[in-house]
């Protein structure tokens, strides 16, 4: 089971899943063969009595949420309060760092995937730590770790911002841009995003999307590089948000699917709503969709958690191309896709698929 998504390089595919919960549960990243989906070699790392059990919002998305992360040499998987792990193509362990074992108040489980930039790992242990971490990408090394109460409910994957050498990280009622080289904070942004943030902040140039919040309260849209408190140069606010998912920007628009069931697609330079619409053929009640929409050629693919594939044309004009479903498959598909040439990888609770022209 799990709700991360899929990785390609080369001729390998790696996800992660897991098994058991709470005290007793175990945690695997898979090597897969490209072309025909063959098991090449699994890594896994045996239960150590840390994860919370299976409540609340755990049972929504479990215990393998966190996305890897290669530079083709090594794999980094981030696997909640057991550790961040770095792994070599033949599936040996290079290195391992603890990142804490604390817990929010809500215990709702890791969510943020780890992310690279040049010779750094960066992890956000939100949940474990209430820190951001960054990690010498060839030893485990810690070059900076930054501590705040505010990473609580943070469950969003950090932003590079390679010009200005920031991080960009939305928590509750903030933005944070974060010195890449130091962790120290460089400028901040009060927001309406109360609660626990999800969908990973936009870059867009020198903009910055943030959207998420408790009941989806709201997106801004802020400029990045800047010093101290920056909630005055706000770009805009909307009102509309997506809850977990992250938007997809395209050709000066963004777009997604709420977790109320609605389709949206949203101006990038003032928010303004270009459509807001009813997704026939999507489950009311419970949240529909976790994850993030992605483009592929002229079409826009939205992977829900029960009804299928959604496909939409990649312009601001609403309209359900096809709907796709596997049969046979009643798990959740919580994962976003990813392309890879003419072909699209999606993960469901039970299987990993590679779709594309035979």
């Amino acid at each position: 089971a799990g709700s991360s998504s899929p990785i390609v390089w080369g001729d390998r595919v790696f996800v992660t899943s897991y098994s058991g919960s709470g005290p007793n549960v175990s945690r695997t990243l898979h090597c897969l063969n490209r072309t025909d989906g063959s098991s090449v070699w699994d890594f896994k790392v045996d239960n150590r009595g840390t994860e919370d059990g299976m409540q609340g919002y755990i049972t929504e998305h479990g215990y393998a949420s966190n996305t890897p992360v290669t530079d083709g040499k090594l794999i980094y998987v981030f696997f909640g309060k057991m550790g961040v792990y770095a792994i070599d193509f033949d599936g040996k362990k290079k290195w391992e760092a603890s990142i804490g074992k604390m817990s929010s108040n809500r215990r709702w489980g890791s969510g943020s995937s780890p992310v690279l930039y040049n010779d750094l790992l960066i992890v956000n242990a939100a949940d474990e730590g209430r820190a951001l971490f960054a990690f010498d990408k060839s030893t485990g090394a810690i070059q900076w770790k930054s501590e705040a109460d505010g990473y609580e409910l943070s469950y969003n994957t950090p932003t590079v911002v390679a010009k200005h050498e920031e991080l960009v990280v939305a928590v509750p009622g903030e933005l944070w841009g974060v010195n890449l080289k130091t962790g120290k904070l460089k400028w901040f942004a009060q927001t309406n995003l109360t609660g626990n943030v999800s969908p990973t902040t936009i870059l867009d140039g020198e903009t910055v999307y943030t959207f998420g919040g408790y009941r989806s309260s709201g997106s801004h849209a802020y400029p990045v590089g800047g010093k101290k408190d920056v909630t005055d140069t706000e770009k805009w606010y909307g009102r509309s948000s997506s809850y977990v998912a992250t938007p997809l920007l395209h050709e000066g628009h963004l777009y997604w699917f709420d977790d109320k069931g609605m389709a949206f697609c949203t101006k990038a330079s003032d928010g303004e709503v270009v459509y807001r619409e009813r997704i026939d053929g999507l489950s009311r009640g419970g949240r529909p969709v976790y994850a993030s929409p992605v483009l592929a050629g002229d079409r826009i693919y939205v992977v829900s958690r029960y009804d299928g594939t959604f496909v939409l044309p990649a312009r601001p004009e609403y309209k359900i191309l096809a709907q796709n479903k596997f049969s046979g498959d009643d798990s959740d598909a919580s994962g976003t896709p990813a392309i890879c040439g003419d072909e699209m990888f999606l993960r469901t609770g039970k299987f990993l698929y590679c779709v594309g022209t035979p």
